[in-house]
């Protein structure tokens, strides 16, 4: 796992991107498929938050091209990319947002309500540079429906995972995780709220401290608890 991007002069030639000359700050590209409000709170931090001066959002990517989180990116200024998914294999799919993304020369492939299994084919291409975050914890649940599961188990606490993306379903190296509060949750609404509100933060958190070189270099597997 890389410590911190690579200089521009690091990244060596490749394709031009539609983009400004190498700022020196990490090169985020933040994939979505739906409203993109971890993408929102992202951008925020980038413009005025723990983001300022280390990160740089060279793209939003969506596999839904009329996805609202890419009409939000658009109006403020950043640049957007999509390839529809729907009707696609995944390997043939991911091969051609391989070669979309890598137009933009992104360090970091920044997973934000992403709602596709990346395959082989894309992990090996950014291998070490994929984050997600998992509104759960990963040695307990992996998959969709994560704020579902924890408000039908009736958890007191969840947590929310922020860890590389290796080739299984949220079983890559966990980098941290932050607590939720669930205690008198009274709708699965409100599970949902004090999730999301946690995410917003701690993503950017942790993505700052992987830029900074704060985070150990080999974090432990999310391997299922036995």
């Amino acid at each position: 796992m890389p410590s911190g991007p690579p200089s521009p002069a690091e990244r060596g030639p490749g394709g031009e991107a539609p983009l400004s000359a190498p700022t020196g700050k990490a090169r985020l590209a933040i994939l979505l498929s739906g409203r993109g409000s971890n993408m929102l709170a992202l951008a925020r931090e980038v413009r005025e938050g723990v983001l300022q001066g280390l990160a740089e959002i060279a793209v939003v990517f969506s596999n839904i091209p009329e996805a609202a989180g890419l009409q939000a990116a658009a109006e403020l200024g950043y640049a957007t990319a999509s390839v529809d998914s729907r009707g696609r294999k995944r390997a043939e799919f991911d091969a051609d947002v391989v070669a979309k993304l890598e137009q933009f020369r992104p360090d970091y492939i920044v997973l934000a309500g992403y709602m596709r299994i990346l395959s082989p084919t894309f992990i090996r291409a950014f291998a070490g540079r994929i984050l997600n975050i998992h509104p759960a914890d990963t040695h307990q649940h992996q998959g969709l429906h994560a704020y579902e599961w924890a408000w039908e188990n009736r958890l007191p606490e969840t947590k929310i995972t922020v860890h590389l993306v290796d080739e299984g379903l949220d079983t890559g190296p966990v980098l941290a995780q932050a607590p939720v509060d669930l205690r008198g949750a009274e709708t699965l609404e409100d599970v949902e709220r004090r999730g999301l509100a946690v995410e917003h933060r701690f993503y950017a958190d942790i993505l700052a401290r992987l830029i900074r070189g704060e985070l150990p270099k080999t974090p432990a597997p999310a391997t299922a608890s036995q």
